[in-house]
């Protein structure tokens, strides 16, 4: 017995004097493969070269099937820009469908009028489409192939434990004996980011007492690329088209209690909800893929740096989709912190110092902010039946359909051309 605990002794002995592995060294890491972190690795290896050091940890287990994405998003022309100059957008563009008009449309859930609150052309003055639709599938699938193309390392399983900040660099623990040291840390790891949570950004926010449920269809008439939003009582109902003419997306909002009975039922019953929801439009109706459902929330970190930190997309602000913003802006994000970053190197600074962090920040935190705000009121004025918001909102809206000029403006921001904007959203790498 004594032996036995002198062996373990000697083991235990040797297991603490293996020296520890020497921590990998970059530039930035990029908490987080998700949509804003794989573009921005991709932006800055196009924007910067090899020679800056980059490093993707990705949370999901080496070779893990990727969760199912039924979503579609609606690209502004600025993110379309974005990922033309970045390169990616020849590996979407053939899964792209540019929405050619914009429908708003009200009524109730049991009258099949649908009362057109505003109609217009969705193309800028330059003649593009200011939207565009992608399957989430297809978008991230081009961004993993652009990163592996460009040779960023990804980084598998790598969950940040401990983040240790020192004044030139952070000191990053995944566990497993796997350490990281970097000028700049971005936070691209969603809505929970734990990196967020250990830097110590606090969120404000709120849950809706909405959930979004998600689907494909196929319908008898052609879209002919218009986008549809109708709102009902519990919220917005949006048929986003798809190509092919007859297949469109759908994001509809509804109560938490009606959203639970919806996606219980059978397809037949559910079908059903879908088409009375339609109101007649775009012929029969058949299901074209399975649906999912999303409790709805808003959230917006408190600050958008740190000491050698900066969060981006969804770890930053987490807006409702009734206008389908929340990638745009987290891909605003990314335009803006790769000309902040690059900027920095070519004049020799340091990429994490607060300057340029404190350049970022002002750059995004107004339309962050507002756009955030936007997104909640317009949720809140539409998704109830109260009569005298609704004579409010019809009243606005029917002002606007006989503004043309009003209704430019309403493109160009839809289109993210407005402001101060960074070189990728205009197509430009910086």
């Amino acid at each position: 017995m004594a032996v036995a605990h002198v062996a373990a002794g000697v083991k235990n002995r040797r297991k603490a004097r293996r020296p520890a592995m020497p921590a990998s060294r970059h530039d930035v890491v990029i908490a987080g493969a998700s949509f804003a972190g794989l573009a921005l690795a991709v932006a800055l290896r196009k924007a910067a070269g090899a020679e800056l050091r980059i490093a993707v940890l990705d949370g999901a287990a080496a070779g893990a099937p990727a969760a199912q994405d039924l979503r579609a998003f609606a690209l502004s022309a600025a993110s379309v820009h974005l990922l033309t100059a970045i390169g990616v957008w020849p590996r979407v563009s053939h899964a792209a469908q540019p929405v050619t008009a914009i429908k708003l449309t009200a009524g109730r859930l049991e009258s099949p009028l649908r009362q057109t609150l505003l109609n217009y052309d969705n193309h800028t003055e330059a003649g593009e489409p200011a939207s565009t639709i992608v399957p989430a599938s297809v978008l991230r699938d081009a961004l993993v192939a652009a990163t592996t193309e460009t040779g960023v390392p990804v980084v598998p399983n790598a969950q940040i434990q401990h983040i240790t900040p020192s004044p030139s660099s952070l000191a990053i623990d995944c566990g497993q004996d796997r350490k990281f040291e970097t000028a700049l840390l971005v936070a691209a790891d969603g809505r929970r980011s734990p990196s967020r949570e250990l830097m110590g950004i606090k969120t404000i926010g709120w849950t809706y007492p909405q959930t979004a449920i998600v689907t494909t269809v196929s319908h008898g008439q052609d879209h002919r690329g218009i986008a549809t939003q109708h709102f009902l009582e519990a919220g917005p109902f949006a048929i986003l088209p798809l190509p092919g003419g007859r297949r469109s997306s759908l994001v509809w909002s509804e109560t938490r209690e009606a959203a639970a009975r919806i996606m219980a039922l059978d397809d037949a019953g559910f079908l059903a909800e879908l088409e009375q929801r339609f109101g007649g439009i775009l012929g029969t109706l058949a299901l074209d893929g399975p649906r999912a459902a999303h409790p709805l929330e808003l959230h917006h970190a408190r600050s958008l740096v740190a000491d050698r930190f900066a969060l981006t997309g969804d770890a930053a602000r987490g807006v409702h989709p009734i206008a389908g913003q929340g990638l745009n802006l987290g891909l605003r994000d990314v335009a803006a912190l790769t000309e902040v970053i690059t900027d920095a190197r070519r004049l020799g600074l340091d990429i994490g110092a607060p300057e340029g962090l404190a350049r970022y920040e002002r750059w995004r935190r107004f339309d962050s902010v507002v756009s955030a705000a936007a997104m909640d009121g317009i949720n809140r004025l539409f998704s109830n039946d109260n009569p005298i918001l609704r004579t409010v909102r019809e009243a606005g809206l029917g002002l606007t359909e006989r503004l043309p000029g009003l209704k430019r403006l309403l493109v160009s921001e839809a289109a993210g051309l407005t402001g101060t904007m960074p070189k990728l959203l205009n197509g430009e790498l910086p």
